[in-house]
């Protein structure tokens, strides 16, 4: 097998950052401009489409060839390009797609080291002799997207974008550019290769590009009127707001702090959710207080989503490309586009009436009916993605899967005593925790919640502050009783306190002595500079540059190079005990859906996932059939989780929902 290393210029009026690559390679108006590649390590080639030059016929047949790997910096990119050339070639028939089988991603390869997923950072990251030329976005923006329109709106006879011959000199810098790419992306490729990538793992990135391929449906008679009603609603609330306040603009933070500070004679520096809420808890005027409802229900961010789902669905109303494999560093994925990921729940009892009322429009019904109109909207988001005819969903998920790997790791036996024989583990914990029998609905059933709260807040060497976040004083806690709590949680699960203690020292010391330890299952080896943990599955974690330090407050620590997720920018990060232990349990359940996944999808259509919770799309007539079995596979061992006590449960539906 030889290694082909790709890079791509093109160009669509599709704006990707929005529509996705999908929808932007989808246009008629789609075009690859350039090409560079190479083989091995020979010299970089470049084809300049844009200006007449045809790909060699050998690379054209090795792009359908497992003979060549393909390799690519964000590879999906590529791969979809080049289906859509290749069907416009007529060399790819019908809904065919390049088989992600045969394509290495070294964006996915940089996440699997610990490294940031950009091109630009991961070659800065690593030191490399070439770097990406910074020119890059400057000659993107040139050629890659359309001219800005005239004051009229059209292009007139010239055409929507900048041509090699309207800037020759640069045309040849950006083909140097893309020509770079390519040696950079080569570099990275050889830099990251002592990380192994298993058969299983190279199966499952083909079914996640599977699944993006496939993409979900949406009811875009229901996006529509969604957006719709959130736009006539919040015209309505931004007048009613002009009359109360007389502001000409209310929905500037500027105008309404001074109109705030004017009415209530106090000095206002932000107006963030906290202060909102804050405001409106203190004042006793009605009018503030409405006016801060009518900020609070335009603020519903939430319903941008439905703006999103316009944007990126393709002609099929399919949206494909939600889902970023290995979105993170524990593998697991991450939410693109829609952002399936933090999709607002929903808690209306009725919510296929209120789903209706959208579908006819009637958002007076919904106005009357629920009186918050963009709350409604937002609990209705998750019933936009529907099976298509014929099919239904049958969704699953894996029951407190973190809280059960967590007892197995760490050889809780109460913990995985309790969900062997499927008891509710909230009970089972307050139980524990305050030496009473407490029962869901009968004894001590007041002590659940407590129970629930701390196996939700404390597995990972959280404490006070840790269980408030989880919602400890909304639910009336005083801060002893947070305290208590704590306490009480700790005391009950001696052996995971003590797993957080020796992951830390395991890690200490192999970063300090370069010797190989482990943490029962678990194994940690220092590869270079990097500290890896190796977890039951055999996949690994990485820690670049892990050592050593001391933390703010004084005590001993460890540290790493990664991104810092609020400035993206590379740094030191500190960790502990704690923090590596929820990597390790998270890493750990997406391993545990990872089986999942690759068994259902011999048999079923994913369309997408949500953390440790698979839609699939089945037959309607044997539904009840297909969820009982995909339970069976949730709740199934394999070799290396052998012991775990895993459990599936889940539904059916013809839109999706949370339960």
């Amino acid at each position: 097998m030889k290694t082909l290393h790709i890079d791509i210029e093109t160009y669509s009026p599709e704006p990707i950052a929005d529509t996705g690559v999908y929808r932007y390679a989808g246009s008629e108006d789609f075009r690859i401009l350039l090409v560079a590649y190479a083989i091995e390590d020979e010299p970089t080639q470049i084809v300049d489409l844009a200006q007449g030059e045809e790909l060699p016929w050998w690379f054209i047949q090795a792009l359908s060839d497992p003979y060549y790997r393909k390799a690519a910096h964000n590879a999906t990119f590529e791969r979809v390009c080049f289906t859509m050339h290749l069907r416009r070639l007529g060399k790819l028939h019908g809904e065919a797609w390049l088989d992600p089988l045969q394509w290495h991603c070294t964006m996915v390869q940089c996440s699997r080291c610990g490294l940031p997923l950009s091109l630009a950072q991961a070659g800065a990251a690593l030191g490399l002799e070439q770097q990406k030329m910074t020119e890059g976005k400057d000659l993107i923006k040139l050629f890659c997207v359309p001219k800005p329109a005239t004051t009229t709106g059209l292009f007139g006879a010239e055409s929507p974008r900048n041509l090699p011959e309207d800037f020759p000199d640069k045309w040849e810098t950006f083909k140097a550019y893309c020509v770079r790419d390519v040696d950079v992306e080569r570099q990275i490729d050889k830099a990251t290769s002592w990380y192994p990538v298993s058969d299983f793992e190279q199966r499952l990135y083909a079914i996640d590009q599977t699944i993006n391929d496939r993409g979900v449906l949406l009811d875009m008679t229901l996006v529509r009127n969604a957006v719709r009603a959130t736009t006539i609603h919040e015209a309505r609330l931004n007048e009613e707001a002009m009359k109360l306040t007389g502001l000409s603009n209310p929905n500037s933070v500027l105008q309404l702090k001074r109109w705030l500070s004017e009415t209530l004679g106090v000095s206002l520096d932000t107006l963030n959710k906290k202060d909102v809420a804050d405001i409106k808890g203190a004042t006793e005027d009605s009018r503030v207080r409405r006016v801060l409802q009518i900020r609070s229900e335009m603020g519903k961010t939430s319903n941008k989503k439905y703006e999103a789902m316009l944007a990126c669905v393709g002609k099929d109303d399919r949206v494909r490309g939600l889902l970023q494999f290995y979105g993170s560093r524990t593998g697991r994925w991450a939410g693109r586009l829609v952002q399936v990921q933090n999709l607002p729940q929903n808690h209306i009892k009725d919510l296929g009436f209120a789903r209706q009322r959208l579908l006819e429009n009637d958002i007076e019904m919904i106005e009357w009916g629920y009186g918050n109109v963009p709350d409604t909207l937002s609990q209705l988001i998750r019933t936009a993605f529907v099976a298509p005819e014929g099919k239904t969903f049958a969704v699953c998920d894996f029951s407190a899967i973190e809280a059960r790997v967590l007892a197995w790791l760490a050889g809780e036996g109460w913990v995985l005593e309790a969900f062997r024989h499927g008891k509710d583990i909230y009970c089972e914990t307050a139980s524990q925790m305050f030496h009473v029998p407490v029962e869901k609905h009968g004894r001590n059933a007041e002590l659940r919640q407590k129970g629930k709260i701390s196996v939700l807040a404390l597995g990972y060497g959280g404490g006070v502050s840790a269980l408030d976040a989880m919602g400890g004083k909304r639910q009336g806690m005083t801060e002893q009783e947070e305290a208590d709590t704590v306490r009480k949680w700790r005391s009950a699960n001696p052996r995971i306190v003590a797993f957080w203690t020796a992951v830390e020292n395991a890690a200490k010391e192999c970063c300090i002595t370069k010797a190989t330890t482990h943490v029962g299952a678990l194994e940690f080896r220092m590869h270079g500079k990097t500290m890896t943990i190796q977890l039951p599955s055999g996949r690994l974690i990485s820690y670049p540059d892990m050592q050593p330090s001391t933390n703010r407050f004084g005590s001993e620590s460890l540290k790493y190079h990664g991104l810092n997720q609020t400035t993206n920018k590379w740094c030191w990060i500190e960790t502990y005990g704690g923090k590596l232990t929820e990597n390790i349990i998270q890493a750990t359940a997406r391993d545990c859906l990872a089986e999942a996944m690759a068994t259902v999808s011999a048999c079923y259509d994913i369309v997408f996932h949500v953390h440790d919770e698979l839609i699939c799309e089945v037959p309607a007539d044997k539904a009840d059939e297909a969820l009982a079995w995909i339970q069976k596979v949730f709740a199934y061992n394999v070799d290396w989780n052998a012991g775990l006590p895993l459990n599936g449960s889940g539904y059916v539906t013809p839109y999706y929902l949370k339960d």
